[in-house]
């Protein structure tokens, strides 16, 4: 029996794709059920009506934030599967448009294409997702959304391409109950020898000097390879946060056991958001050409003697 699979719609959301394309690759996936919001999503889930896909991190805006403050603040959910789509945003109008004065899609999609936008000294109005732009256009909105909503939406292509730049790419995760995650990558442990990463939630309990130093002591002594940290507002109290982090590591290993037993030892609260098949990255990740200006870069040993002093007045200017 197959589950189905709850995501963001209307048809051709760029949601609706990573569903799909999860359909395919995920035996015990069925149907692609579209929903109007991502509350619907978790709501189907945590009724066990199916799995949900949402968009989970962009390489260009990062990560989706009110989806990972739901994935924190969700009872019985978490991911199994991570599943990535390019990114491409063509601007869409009706066929009988007249004065074209406002633009409409997500707002992950609108920061995406600032420089279209200002170009055309258009009105922004977000959206609930880039196809209900298209679905819900108007004769003098443009709508930005994937190149399947033109055919879809029966709507003619004013632009291809109009992001800011090219590139572009959203991890999805799919989401399950609890259990049913622990029974998927069980699966696909006896099946496949693939290492794996964890999205774990951590909230330090404990105040003062040193505390998230102690907490990063922890996971380094136990030799986990974090790709990504970042903090959350615990929302209505102030100065208090959540802090979520990748590692390349499944919480079944040994070192990454003992790390988080030694967290939980220090009363602080810990949460697993996440456990699936590890992405292959480029290494090293960063090079030389992606910094941004303004920084300093010192890539020859031999002249970081001799460069010093002027080092040191431009971190301080």
């Amino acid at each position: 029996m197959t589950v189905p699979l709850h995501y963001l719609g209307p048809q051709g959301s760029f949601t609706h794709q990573a569903a799909l394309e999860a359909s395919r690759l995920i035996d015990d996936a069925g149907e692609c059920v579209a929903e109007p919001n991502v509350t619907a999503i978790f709501d189907a889930v945590g009724e066990r009506r199916g799995w949900g896909v949402i968009a989970w991190e962009n390489n260009v805006e990062g990560y989706v934030v009110p989806n990972l403050d739901a994935l924190i603040d969700a009872d019985d959910v978490a991911g199994f599967a991570r599943i990535g789509v390019d990114i491409s945003f063509d601007a869409l109008v009706r066929h009988d448009h007249t004065e074209l004065t406002a633009i409409c899609a997500h707002p992950h999609g609108l920061a995406q294409c600032t420089g279209f936008i200002a170009d055309r000294n258009l009105a922004v109005r977000p959206t609930a997702s880039n196809a209900a732009a298209c679905r819900d256009i108007t004769d003098t909105q443009i709508a930005l959304a994937p190149s399947v909503c033109a055919d879809i939406y029966g709507l003619d292509v004013m632009a291809r391409s109009v992001q800011d730049f090219s590139g572009g790419r959203t991890e999805f995760l799919v989401l399950a109950p609890r259990d049913d995650v622990r029974d998927q990558l069980d699966r696909i442990r006896k099946t496949d020898d693939r290492d794996f990463e964890s999205i774990v939630a951590f909230i330090l309990l404990n105040t003062g000097p040193g505390v998230l130093a102690n907490l990063l002591d922890v996971l380094r002594y136990a030799g986990l390879n974090m790709t990504s940290f970042i903090s959350r507002p615990i929302k209505g109290n102030a100065g208090t946060y959540s802090f979520i982090a990748t590692f390349d590591a499944a919480p079944w290993q040994p070192q990454f056991k003992a790390a988080l037993r030694q967290v939980l030892t220090h009363g602080d609260w810990v949460k697993t958001l996440a456990v699936y098949p590890r992405r292959e990255r480029p290494n090293p990740p960063v090079s030389a050409w992606m910094l941004p200006q303004g920084g300093i870069h010192i890539d020859d040993a031999t002249t970081r003697n001799d460069d010093h002093e002027s080092d040191r007045e431009l971190l301080w200017k």
